[in-house]
């Protein structure tokens, strides 16, 4: 059984990086990121299309983490507290002890090895705190970044998600937890 309990949030920190709650401050970023052309082209998610959107979305993560069901991570770069992502646990199973993790990172802070810094810090904490066996992860076939990404923190493709579909453009990765 998981222990979910987001309250108080749980900061995290690594070498260069703060992961820190999401806040209303935050909706011209979360905008960004997620009216983002290039960010949304891998993500079944319609873009943002006003800074509304921004609110609403933050409004709707706010709750999720007062009922406990998912954490959001805003990705801070620690020496100037600029906001460079976001990283998030969802889709919890209790029966299983199992989740979903999920990530964006604005473009000019891609490449620098900051979604691995900060996942590994997100595996880290849903491992001791909240006590899961097994972390998922659905990425597009062709979003190359992002399962080269996987595969360094240890997931793996499940073969048995292996979908001959040739319409079907997700892989799925799992972290199995010893």
């Amino acid at each position: 059984m998981t222990n979910r309990v987001f309250t108080p949030f749980p900061i995290l920190v690594s070498e260069r990086l703060t992961l820190r709650q999401l806040l209303l401050s935050d909706a011209e970023n979360i905008f960004a990121i997620r009216s983002d052309a290039e960010i949304n082209k891998y993500l079944d998610r319609p873009p943002s299309k006003s800074i509304d959107d921004a609110i609403n979305f933050i409004n709707i993560i706010t709750e999720n983490i007062k009922m406990n069901r998912s954490i959001y991570w805003v990705i801070t770069w620690s020496e100037k507290n600029t906001f460079v992502g976001t990283i998030c646990l969802f889709e919890f199973s209790d029966t299983q002890n199992t989740c979903e993790i999920g990530y964006e990172l604005l473009n000019n802070f891609q490449g620098k090895g900051i979604m691995q810094e900060a996942a590994s810090k997100v595996i880290e904490y849903a491992v001791q705190n909240i006590k899961i066996q097994t972390i998922e992860a659905f990425t597009h076939k062709n979003n190359q970044s992002s399962n080269r990404l996987l595969e360094k923190l240890e997931f793996k493709k499940s073969m048995e998600h292996n979908i001959t579909d040739p319409d079907y453009n997700k892989f799925i990765f799992s972290h199995k937890i010893d």
